[in-house]
């Protein structure tokens, strides 16, 4: 991986539902910036602070993740768990490997950055899934990704333990929007099957096989 690639953290808040199953937030970027628009998991880069000298990427990410929840919605996980480590293509505009925690979402209300978030739900995946195909939430793929392994989740605590071994998204871009990772045939480090998400239009396609 390219070591001199910006690093970032994302945590992936998670509640049970009363009925069963989990639902995690998701906030609103403003129409600026990185993912402009968009519905996401609060995170960021990481900074200066963030860096503490025994700790390997992975653990200064987690440590941003904290820090950016906290600035982002108002509460502070703690235990996180990592779950992917996310490498944009090529083509993105501003690239930064993201790795993604997830954690029980900790008491109290959210307190929203106003120049950071202006809008946040909590959704269960399968929700947010549905109302992306629909054409009324705006998602990226890490974010959809990420979701979609989520409707198999039966409870927070199923969840935390099904994320075991991270898991790498090298990300690249093939014709007609579709996003490929390793194990992909046509992914550049090669693959017998397929790992990839048809982008072209509404609702997006996940295959694995």
């Amino acid at each position: 991986m390219d070591t001199i690639m910006p690093v970032g953290g994302t945590v992936v808040l998670l509640r049970d539902r009363r009925s069963g199953g989990v639902e995690t937030l998701l906030i609103r970027r403003p129409d600026r910036g990185s993912f402009a628009g968009g519905w996401v998991f609060p995170g960021g880069v990481v900074e200066e602070a963030d860096r503490v000298d025994d700790s390997d990427e992975r653990g200064i990410a987690a440590l941003a993740a904290v820090r950016e929840c906290e600035e982002e919605v108002g509460v502070r996980p703690a235990d996180l768990v990592t779950l992917s480590c996310w490498v944009p293509p090529v083509e993105a505009p501003k690239r930064v490997r993201t790795w993604f925690f997830l954690a029980s979402a900790p008491p109290g209300e959210l307190v929203l950055a106003a120049d950071e978030v202006i809008d946040a739900r909590w959704s269960t995946p399968a929700e947010a899934l549905e109302l992306h195909a629909a054409g009324q939430l705006r998602l990226f793929p890490p974010t959809w990704v990420t979701l979609q392994a989520l409707t198999q989740a039966s409870s927070v605590a199923s969840a935390l333990a099904a994320a075991s071994v991270p898991e790498l998204y090298a990300t690249y871009i093939i014709a007609g929007g579709v996003f490929v990772w390793g194990g992909d045939a046509e992914h550049p480090e090669g693959g017998e099957g397929r790992h990839r998400l048809e982008t072209a239009a509404l609702p997006w396609n996940y295959l694995r096989d």
